[in-house]
């Protein structure tokens, strides 16, 4: 039997009242309670930020020079007083180290749990505390840290963790009841029904798919016999270091690697007079320009003319270019992505990063489709909205092929470092969009669709930020990051019959991410 008596109703038991005795069990009955309480505090859960630093000092998502602080005391201050059961104690980390030294310390005053914060994205530090078997919320901050938690949440998925949750969405109050979570622990559950709690909130909290319905969308298609022998046909160049020379086909397409040198070069002897005319060109038709220069839109205007001379040399019809190893390495002198996406709207690749297997993949849509362009973007899953967001700071304006409409597009600057130009293309809202990922190694194509919703305007990361409401299972959009890597290619168009029978002709593999 338990008496419970003020303070919250700390217990006594029958025992210890009978054991108190006469006069001295009033006293007993008063204070003994609130000693206990005095002492008795609430279940620590330590908050980690993993981040660079408060403020950050490099080009990374979000951007240079953002400011962590407001945003970390909104978390703490939000949690703290929604879930007033928990003393919470803020910490930041870089990576393991750090991390490691955190489980150290908590070793003297034990915590109940913790959250992790991914405010960057490859700051690898949940792992390190995964290893305390401690549960464990794993949290996204979007536009921020998603790279690294979608790759690192697919890999506890794949590894059945028994004591990480998480949550991704854009509502503080997702994250707030997902905290809340904590009390499976603190009511005796144990790591894992931790777990499942976090599971069933996010699905209860994830909204139901809405009108999925699209707009008409036709277009020819290229047969998969003409398809498989123009991209053949074709030829990649991969612009990754000053290396020159050829490289092993990749989905059938030639591939040859062109130094940074020649691309430079080409830049450099570019014609000056219609450089000044793009860029003209560009200050007429883009809906805004901020932070660019008219020598930066020059420059840019400049790179693009360089690459197609460089196309036009090695007889290529796609690139692909280290663009900011080379431009922090001093190798070239203007970002391409408005070349790209030149380049894109003209039915030719131009591709950011050097990454040939999304390279690749844009080849085979615009191939397939006659000319519309596929775009590389680094997604972000947002369940409040039951959202995946495709961002990136290159993209076309004209989403159906070079003959179809245009859309708004803004100049900015490049998201990461606030240096060159880049694009935001706010594109066509209501289509069917097919998303595709090639993994030669494995001979696979993986696959997911969404209805084009909407355009992410959030200033954090990448310009452009094309929201879809995913066709099929929005759960299992978490689970293949660490498999596939973070880049997927969106294109306009029901494309998952043409592509599964392009897949057959070449031997490879459908997977369906969702």
């Amino acid at each position: 039997m338990q008496t419970n008596l003020g303070c919250s109703g700390c217990p006594m038991s029958r025992r210890r009242f009978l054991a108190a005795g006469g006069a001295a069990c009033a006293a007993g009955l008063l204070a003994a309670p609130r000693t206990a309480c005095a002492v008795e505090r609430k279940p620590r859960i330590r908050i980690i930020y993993a981040l660079h630093a408060t403020k950050q000092p490099r080009p990374d998502w979000p951007n240079v020079g953002f400011d962590f602080a407001p945003v970390m005391d909104r978390f703490n201050t939000e949690l703290a007083q929604q879930c007033s059961g928990f003393e919470f104690v803020p910490t930041q980390a870089t990576g393991p180290e750090e991390a490691q030294k955190i489980l150290e310390a908590d070793k003297a005053v034990p915590v109940a749990g913790y959250v992790v914060m991914q405010m960057n994205c490859w700051n690898k530090v949940v792992q390190t505390i995964a290893t305390s078997g401690k549960p464990v919320l794993y949290a996204d901050f979007q536009f921020a840290g998603s790279g690294g938690f979608l790759v690192y949440t697919a890999a506890f998925l794949r590894a059945q963790s028994a004591n990480v949750g998480f949550v991704a969405s854009s509502k503080l109050a997702d994250l707030v009841a997902a905290v809340q979570c904590f009390d499976v622990v603190r009511q005796g559950g144990t790591p894992a029904a931790f777990v499942a709690a976090t599971a069933r909130l996010r699905g209860e909290r994830t909204p139901l798919a809405g009108d999925l319905g699209c707009k008409s969308d036709e277009f020819k298609l290229l047969s998969t016999e003409d398809c498989v022998r123009r991209m053949k046909a074709g030829k990649i160049l991969a612009i990754r270091n000053q290396e020159a020379g050829p490289a092993e086909p990749i989905l059938a397409i030639p591939q040859e690697r062109v130094a940074f040198a020649e691309l430079n070069a080409a830049w450099e002897a570019a014609d000056k007079d219609a450089a000044r005319a793009i860029a003209d060109r560009w200050q007429k038709t883009a809906a805004s320009i901020e932070g660019v220069s008219r020598e930066t839109l020059e420059t840019s205007a400049a790179m693009y003319l360089g690459m197609k001379a460089v196309l036009k040399k090695h007889d290529a019809n796609a690139i692909t270019v280290n663009c900011l190893g080379g431009f922090y390495g001093g190798h070239i002198h203007a970002y391409p992505c408005l070349g790209f996406h030149e380049l894109c709207n003209e039915g030719l690749i131009g591709a950011c990063e050097c990454d040939v297997r999304s390279t690749a993949t844009m080849v085979a849509i615009t191939t397939l489709t006659q000319g519309r362009p596929g775009y590389i973007s680094d997604p972000v899953m947002d369940s409040a909205k039951r959202q995946i967001i495709y961002a990136h700071c290159v993209a076309p304006n004209k989403a159906f092929g070079p003959t179809g409409p245009t859309n708004p597009f803004h100049i900015l600057t490049h998201s990461e470092d606030r240096q060159g130009a880049s694009v935001r293309s706010l594109l066509p809202t209501g289509y069917l969009t097919t998303t595709l990922e090639i993994q030669p190694a494995r001979k696979e194509i993986l696959l997911h669709q969404a209805k084009a919703v909407a355009n992410d305007p959030d200033d954090r990361a990448c310009r452009t930020k094309l929201c879809g409401e995913p066709l099929g299972d929005f759960e299992k959009l978490f689970t293949a990051w660490d498999q596939w890597g973070w880049h997927r290619v969106t294109a306009y168009g029901d494309l998952k019959a043409p592509v599964q029978a392009l897949a057959d002709a070449l031997g490879w593999k459908i997977v369906l991410e969702t």
